[in-house]
C-alpha cells in the first residue's frame, strides 16, 4: 500500500463565526491565521462516542508545561490522544481560558446583549452532533497569547503574535468532529476582528 495526500483547498472562516468538520485518523488538519493577531478556538470530540472530547487538564498535565507547540500531543478526558502537533510558525497558543461567551461578554465588557462568542460558535457549529453550549469544553485557543504573573497568578490576555499566514499543523490520531472558530472577543485578537482559514489534508491508502 502507498499513501496518497489529497489536499482540500482553504476554507474562510469569517469574523466572529465557528464552523466543525470531520477528520479521520492519519488527516491533518492546518488552522491559518491569514491577517494576523487573530485567535481560532478549537475544541474536537471523539466520533464514535462524543462523551469523549479535548482536555485542557490531561493535556497540560502530560505536558508538564502551559504551552503546548511542535512535537506535543493533545489529549482527551480518557487520556487517549487526539492530535499531534506536527507544525507551529507561531509557537504561542493557549489552553487554559475558556471560549468566549454572551454572559462573558456581560460580565466583562459591559454589554447590554452579549454576543455569542465562541461558546456560541462552536455550539451552533457542534449542534447537528448534539453538542450544547454546555458541554463545550476549554478550547485549545489557536493564536491565543496569554501570560501569568510568578508571583502573583495574575493572568493577562495580550495582543496574539502570530502574523500573517502563520499556521500550525495538527494529525489527527482518531476519528474526530472538530469545531474552530475565528473569536469574537477584541482583547483576544488586538482589537480586530477578522477571518480564520483551515484546511483538511486527508490520508488515502491505494494499491502499490
Amino acid at each position: 500500500m502507498s499513501v496518497v495526500v489529497a489536499e482540500s483547498v482553504d476554507t474562510r472562516i469569517p469574523p466572529c463565526s465557528g464552523r466543525a468538520v470531520e477528520l479521520e485518523a492519519g488527516d491533518e488538519l492546518v488552522v491559518i491565521d491569514p491577517m494576523g493577531q487573530q485567535v481560532s478556538d478549537l475544541t474536537a470530540f471523539a466520533r464514535d462516542d462524543m462523551a469523549e472530547y479535548l482536555s485542557s487538564g490531561r493535556s497540560i498535565d502530560y505536558a508538564a508545561k502551559l504551552w503546548l507547540s511542535t512535537g506535543d500531543v493533545l489529549y482527551s478526558n480518557r487520556s487517549r490522544v487526539m492530535f499531534t502537533i506536527l507544525e507551529d510558525t507561531c509557537g504561542r497558543h493557549d489552553f487554559t481560558l475558556t471560549p468566549c461567551s454572551k454572559r462573558m461578554f456581560e460580565l466583562l465588557y459591559g454589554e447590554q446583549e452579549g454576543r455569542p462568542g465562541c461558546e456560541g460558535n462552536l455550539a451552533s457549529a457542534l449542534a447537528p452532533y448534539g453538542i450544547t453550549a454546555d458541554r463545550i469544553p476549554v478550547a485549545f485557543n489557536i493564536f491565543m497569547n496569554v501570560t501569568f504573573d510568578a508571583e502573583t497568578g495574575a493572568v493577562a490576555v495580550l495582543p496574539p503574535l502570530s502574523r500573517a499566514g502563520d499556521h500550525i499543523r495538527l494529525r489527527a490520531e482518531m476519528p474526530l468532529v472538530v469545531a474552530m472558530t475565528a473569536c469574537s472577543a477584541g482583547q483576544s485578537n488586538n482589537f480586530s476582528y477578522k477571518p480564520i482559514d483551515y484546511r483538511v489534508e486527508r490520508r488515502m491508502q491505494r494499491e502499490a
